[in-house]
């Protein structure tokens, strides 16, 4: 029986020439991705047994994000745990804030995880760089412990399942729009434990921002990880990062592969999505409904990236935010933050009435930057909209696209993004 490309990569860490879902392993790990949240209680744990010490120095990356820069005291302490622990272990690659921005996609352009690799961080959203056809996934902090001390994890195997998706989008629908449509048809749990495998026609046409998009929430349907395969713009975008092709291994799945489960998905049909409250899968058109929106939100890990913002922009530019909607966008990177200074796309933001914000985490998770209030009402193009997660418990999220936030934005309602041709005008 063939492997799927999650069973390879786990068995080449593993030792073994092959391995079943149902497994009990015990993984390498190329790579510890540490952020200034989770981080510090693993470290905690290690220094009261006595085993304060970090398997290889090369293979950590440190990068403060989520409550950066600090907005209270306890955000500063735990800031300075993470400084000074990369300091005395020599951690080799440290993206201070200002240097930096949201952990996932400074990692993504750093060339340092590669396909075939594994990646662990204490964090959901690890997933996010399985679309570099690596095995990343989010651990506790007592795994993560476990990683920072001896590069190993203990893994159950995961089944796979694989989504075929194929067709021509329509102008308007983005890949945030495919995610949220199979997370709606699977539901929050319906990839409980397994790797979601996208292949088909469709991804081989998306850039590699658009496959980190999907990857990035795996997480949102209960899913171990999310997966693409190597292919040339795979290469393209490592070698743009330095990354030759004999510092990786580039895994296929088998024919004979055995998944799970296969979803099939017609990407013409696909229209713009929302997720409404309280959960992700609870998807429906954008536009379906008039809500109005209090708050308008472009950032995250899953869509701060310049294409994100470029659209935006396409969107807003000549256009104001409605009265009464506070927009905020948040740049996922200072590469990113620099590049869209650099295109003008900065000063359409705030031309338009929003406030740019520094790259961090910001509001995704309710933390700081723009943290929702009692009965606010948001269209965010973050990945999560569980009640409180943005701030007050009494505060509406639905989730979309970076497109269909400018629109909605521009409007003060929830609306679709398709109203707006690619000339940047309102469409009749």
């Amino acid at each position: 029986m063939g492997m799927t490309i999650a069973e390879k990569i786990l068995a080449a860490h593993s030792g073994h020439d092959h391995v079943v879902p149902g497994q009990l392993i015990e993984c390498a790990t190329d790579l510890v991705l540490c952020h200034e949240i989770t981080t510090p209680a693993a470290l905690r744990m290690l220094e009261e047994r006595g085993m304060d010490r970090v398997f290889d120095p090369s293979k950590i990356v440190a990068v403060p994000d989520h409550s950066v820069p600090a907005m209270n005291i306890k955000a500063a302490k735990m800031y300075q745990k993470l400084k000074s622990w990369v300091k005395e272990k020599g951690i080799e690659h440290f993206y201070d804030v200002g240097r930096g921005g949201i952990a996932h996609v400074v990692l993504e352009n750093t060339g340092l995880i590669k396909p075939g690799q594994t990646l662990v961080s204490g964090d959901s959203h690890t997933c996010n760089a399985g679309a570099l056809g690596c095995f990343a996934t989010g651990v506790g902090s007592t795994d993560l412990a476990g990683a920072i001390y001896a590069g190993k994890v203990w893994f159950k195997v995961p089944e796979t399942m694989l989504i075929r998706v194929t067709g021509q989008m329509q102008p308007g629908v983005t890949p945030k729009d495919l995610v949220l449509e199979v997370i709606k048809r699977i539901g929050a749990d319906g990839a409980n434990y397994l790797v979601m495998e996208w292949v088909g026609d469709t991804i081989d046409r998306l850039d590699m921002e658009g496959r980190f998009t999907l990857t990035n929430m795996a997480i949102e349907a209960g899913g171990k990880t999310g997966i693409v395969a190597v292919d040339d713009t795979t290469r393209a975008f490592l070698t743009e990062r330095g990354v030759t092709p004999d510092q990786y291994t580039e895994y296929t799945s088998d024919p004979d592969a055995q998944y799970k489960v296969v979803i099939d998905l017609d990407a013409s049909a696909v229209e713009p999505t929302v997720a409404y409250p309280h959960i992700p899968s609870n998807g429906r058109v954008a536009g379906s409904d008039r809500i109005a929106v209090t708050h308008a939100y472009v950032g995250s890990c899953t869509n701060g990236r310049i294409g994100d913002l470029r659209e935006v922009a396409r969107i807003m530019k000549g256009r104001k935010v409605a009265e009464g909607v506070q927009m905020i966008v948040v740049p996922a990177t200072q590469a990113i933050w620099k590049q869209a200074a650099q295109e003008g796309l900065l000063e359409i933001f705030v031309d338009a009435g929003a406030s740019v914000s520094y790259p961090s985490c910001g509001a995704c998770l309710g933390m700081h930057s723009g943290v929702l209030g009692p009965d606010d009402v948001c269209i965010s193009s973050s990945n999560r909209n569980f009640v409180g997660r943005m701030g007050d418990p009494s505060a509406q999220i639905y989730l979309a696209s970076p497109a269909t936030v400018a629109a909605s934005a521009v409007t003060g309602f929830i609306s679709d993004p398709r109203a707006y041709n690619e000339g940047g005008e309102a469409a009749d």
